[in-house]
């Protein structure tokens, strides 16, 4: 299956945020470009419920703090995201590829107040 840039489904996660999700319409995989200007989100942590999501860098720098754990995050790395994991990104035009497994879908995906 092959999904054209023009297929693609934006979704504006935030004003720092912004996810261009390319629709595989397979339940175990799917794959987005991601660009972040600043913190996402804008205050407080994320989490996956249900999904492990590996995320590459492809341009720009910036950090991810995982479970409190920070990490600097330039071009070429990548971390892999595990279910439960509590976390958020800052960066200055940080694009990132992030591919889930099974496939990431908007009700797993949670807003959470930092402790």
């Amino acid at each position: 299956m092959i999904i054209k840039k023009e297929d693609r489904v934006e979704h504006k996660n935030s004003d720092k945020c912004v996810a261009h999700e390319y629709p595989m319409h397979d339940k175990d995989i799917n794959i987005a470009h991601i660009e972040i200007d600043g913190r996402y989100p804008n205050s407080g942590l994320v989490l996956n419920e249900k999904v492990k999501e590996i995320v590459y860098v492809t341009q720009g720098s910036g950090k991810i703090v995982v479970e409190g754990e920070e990490h600097s995050l330039n071009k070429g790395d990548s971390i892999l995201l595990l279910p439960n994991q509590k976390y958020f990104f800052e960066g200055n035009y940080l694009e990132i590829i992030a591919a889930c497994s099974p496939a990431w879908w908007p009700e797993q995906h949670k807003t959470v107040e930092e402790n």
